[in-house]
């Protein structure tokens, strides 16, 4: 009999890749030659299709000069444009 998984093993990684890439001008393939994985490893990523062993996520942080929890989460990452215009900001600034 297999261990049952947790529901937190289940939950879906969240990621900012395609966002990451998107200000550093890189296309996937460049991104997945830099840290040396297959560019469908990068999409399957961004798609959510695929969760990061540690090493994979700790190269993606070393490349892009950032902490792991920049990069990853358990839960959806907020819009930047919330986090620049939202209401949150709004009120913290009144």
């Amino acid at each position: 009999m297999s261990p049952r998984k947790t529901r937190q093993e289940n939950a879906p990684i969240y990621n900012r890749l395609p966002v990451l890439r998107a200000e550093r001008r890189l296309t996937r393939q460049a991104l997945a030659d830099a840290i040396d994985v297959n560019y469908q490893t990068i999409g399957y990523l961004e798609r959510g299709d695929y969760s990061p062993s540690l090493d994979l996520a700790m190269r993606l942080s070393q490349f892009f000069e950032l902490p792991i929890e920049a990069i990853f989460s358990r839960e959806p990452f907020t819009p930047l444009t919330n986090q620049i215009y939202g209401k949150d900001n709004k009120e913290q600034s009144s």
